[in-house]
């Protein structure tokens, strides 16, 4: 059993891990791009990330949420990892971190 102190490290380091991964087309990670809706730990140290692609057809649509897990379940303490791709609420620009409005030029 992990306590919350040790799931919120987990939680941390999982999102340090997702900030790893980029979007083929844009060179801004998932995380700053706001993609990544959230990342939940559970006691027994059980991650479940939730996330959206830019839209239903992306070219990445397979590789993402796959990389996604593959970095996550790296970090230590990970037991196991869901990858959920939702698409409600859609993504939109605005979801964007101003680093990454500011990357792509659009600050």
């Amino acid at each position: 059993m992990e306590s919350v102190a040790e799931q919120k490290d987990i939680e941390r380091r999982a999102i340090e891990a997702i900030q790893t991964c980029y979007d083929p087309e844009v060179p801004v990670n998932i995380h700053e791009m706001g993609l990544i809706y959230g990342v939940e730990v559970d006691p027994l140290g059980q991650v479940t990330v939730t996330m959206t692609l830019t839209a239903p057809n992306c070219p990445a649509a397979q590789s993402l949420p796959a990389e996604v897990e593959e970095k996550v379940r790296a970090v230590d303490g990970v037991t196991d990892v869901h990858v959920e791709i939702v698409w409600e609420p859609p993504w939109d620009p605005g979801r964007m971190s101003d680093a990454a409005k500011l990357q792509l030029g659009m600050l």
